[in-house]
């Protein structure tokens, strides 16, 4: 757009009459349309605003412009009195001043002893708030996806792929190209970042640009991007330069490489090695199960599952018929006894054969009696003697437990099985309080 009051001379009777108010406008809008600039000058009288603006004035040996930065522009912008800086930023016009000045996105110190302390001084920063000696991030082994911030430049690009093709050929990999050096570069690798670390399926990043002077790496030192490194939520790989180019980037992130090519060979998984990893693990695991089945084999073999069990039964029959003899003993003789005791005390004054017939009908009852006692009867009409494992005879169910295997004693013949369940139920057990 061509502005009426900057237009080419004309031939006129007389000047062109503008009000003060469309001059000021006009003024503004020419301002505005030089775009961003980028200029060297010298620092001179800086100043602080109670609103944390910085003002000064830049100038040379022939002209002078009014500079202000922003509160939110202070981080990028180190401005001393007598250095000489660049300082990128837009024109303003101010009508109610009448006074042009420039306002700054950036103020970089130019010459290498500005730079070193403007690097000094961010070092400190970001070493005071502990970025510089945090714990460092494990890369993955098998990142699903690597992400690449850098320039346009070919060349870094070209490495890259080059690295991929030789380790892993058609490894998903993602380049966020960005401005990487010169004035605006520090925002546009703030965007890079923030691009690929959204990107689906990353999971590790790597910062790359080519070598060069101070001046051109200062953008991988501005302390918004050293920050933004540290706090990205993906491990960081910086390679930035060459092998003796250390920027501050270098010293936040999570790995620090010499070359970008270094880099995609640390974050780009070596195909050949992981088969011959993958292959050894499955032979290793092969190896261990099958001594572990072995072990196994070798163990049971020497059990003797059959032989134990029959033994075991062998043992259990003898201690059940142990015990049925026992039962079988101390019953008759007990009551053998009380019937003797009876008989002593029979009246033998009363008549023979009346003692005699009554005696025989007690003998009689109490034959019946020890008759109907025999355990051999008493298994006859459907009872069992039960066994446990160590051949006592199992009164209450909760003496058992499950697998157990226990003997169980019939009228005719010895039946040997294994417990499944119990249930110690709530009846009481009828042999407590007896001695």
């Amino acid at each position: 757009m061509t502005l009426p009051l900057f237009e080419e001379p004309q031939e006129r009777s007389g000047p062109r009459r503008v009000t003060l108010v469309k001059l000021s406008a006009e003024l503004g809008r020419f301002a505005a349309a030089t775009g961003l600039l980028a200029v060297e000058g010298e620092v001179h009288r800086p100043t602080l605003s109670k609103g944390g603006r910085v003002y000064f004035t830049l100038r040379d040996r022939a002209a002078q412009v009014t500079v202000t930065v922003p509160r939110s522009k202070m981080q990028r912008s180190r401005v001393v009195a007598g250095e000489r800086v660049l300082v990128v930023g837009r024109l303003e016009w101010l009508s109610d001043r009448g006074q042009l000045q420039m306002v700054a996105d950036e103020v970089s110190p130019v010459g290498a002893g500005a730079i070193a302390a403007m690097l000094a001084e961010t070092r400190r920063r970001l070493g005071r708030d502990g970025l510089l000696d945090r714990p460092r991030r494990p890369l993955p082994l098998l990142p699903r996806r690597v992400g690449v911030v850098c320039g346009a430049d070919a060349a870094v690009r070209r490495d890259i792929e080059a690295v991929v093709a030789q380790r892993f050929p058609g490894y998903p990999v993602h380049f966020e190209e960005t401005t990487v050096s010169g004035p605006g570069a520090a925002v546009s690798i703030l965007d890079g970042l923030s691009r690929v670390v959204r990107r689906p399926g990353v999971d590790v990043v790597i910062v790359a640009r080519g070598g060069g002077d101070a001046t051109s790496l200062l953008p991988w030192s501005d302390e918004e991007v050293c920050r933004a490194v540290a706090a990205c939520p993906l491990p960081v790989v910086s390679a930035i330069g060459h092998e003796g180019d250390r920027p501050l980037c270098d010293e936040v992130a999570d790995a620090r490489c010499g070359t970008p090519s270094i880099a995609a060979g640390l974050v780009i998984p070596d195909r050949a090695v992981l088969t011959a990893r993958l292959d050894a693990a499955l032979e290793a695991a092969g190896a261990r199960a099958g001594a572990v089945a072995d072990r196994a084999g070798h163990v049971l073999a020497a059990l003797a599952p059959a032989r134990a069990l029959d033994s075991g039964l062998l043992r259990a029959e003898g201690r059940l018929a142990r015990a049925g003899q026992r039962l079988a003993d101390a019953h008759p003789r007990r009551q053998l006894d009380a019937a003797e005791r009876r008989l002593a005390a029979v009246d033998w004054r009363r008549p023979v054969t009346y003692q005699l017939g009554e005696a025989a009908g007690r003998l009689r009852a109490d034959a019946r009696h020890l008759h109907a006692l025999d355990p051999r009867r008493v298994l006859a009409r459907g009872f069992a003697v039960v066994t446990g494992p160590d051949g006592r005879v199992v009164r209450r169910a909760s003496d058992l437990g499950a697998g157990d295997v226990i003997g169980v004693e019939l009228s005719a013949g010895r039946v040997a099985a294994r417990v499944e369940t119990v249930d110690p139920g709530s009846t009481p057990d009828p042999t407590q309080g007896q001695s």
